[in-house]
């Protein structure tokens, strides 16, 4: 019997395609237009969601049986809260120019509708085994859609990936930019985040759609 039985692995898997948060739930927008035209910025992003989900699931789901119901939105506010405080501490400590280019999202991971919706769903009615791979899927399958649009957002916008530039330069005009290739500035605008999002929420829909004909 491998480490996860099937109802636990699908935990992980189903928020990657099948019910993924961005392009199946229409969930974390803002973050997801905001933030993506760097592709560091968007792994950040990602990584700082999936420590807050995770943690912030297990946390609540220990907790379940002793929060008075009438209350449950502010403790889950304060706990989210406080993992949210650790990730900006973390990120102005060792990467204190990304912290500024992330600036207050980090601070609205607070606000995150998948981080209170997967509390609010999963972490109050489950284990903590359960709500941590539940917040590592949604955290994953969040973080995927963001690097999809930072990675075409700066290639496409900027030239280059991770802040290396990988389709020449375009001041000496080598590489593509050889050719007559110009960066597309628009790509770094946020209606172009929005454009690139609804490409592959229709993509992802029409899958799933082909998929259910077949069936």
């Amino acid at each position: 019997m491998g480490l996860l039985s099937k109802k636990d692995a699908k935990l992980i898997t189903d928020p990657l395609a099948d019910n993924n948060p961005i392009t199946i739930q229409v969930l974390g927008i803002c973050s997801a237009l905001a933030i993506t035209a760097e592709l560091k910025a968007s792994i950040v992003m990602a990584i700082a969601v999936m420590f807050v989900l995770a943690i912030g699931n297990v946390v609540i789901s220990l907790m379940r049986n002793i929060i008075p119901p009438k209350i449950r939105i502010i403790v889950q506010l304060v706990v989210v809260a406080a993992l949210v405080i650790i990730v900006d501490l973390i990120l102005k400590a060792y990467a204190y120019e990304l912290s500024k280019t992330l600036s207050v999202f980090v601070g609205l991971i607070i606000t995150n509708c998948i981080i209170m919706g997967r509390f609010e769903a999963f972490a109050l009615a489950n284990g903590p085994w359960q709500s941590f791979l539940d917040g590592i899927g949604n955290a994953v399958g969040y973080g995927l859609i963001l690097i999809i649009v930072g990675f075409f957002r700066e290639l496409l916008g900027s030239g280059t990936l991770l802040g290396v530039k990988v389709l020449g330069d375009p001041i000496e005009k080598t590489g593509v930019y050889a050719y007559g290739y110009e960066n597309n500035g628009f790509m770094l605008l946020a209606p172009m985040a929005l454009i690139v999002l609804g490409i592959i929420i229709w993509v992802q829909r029409s899958r799933n759609t082909a998929l259910i004909e077949e069936h």
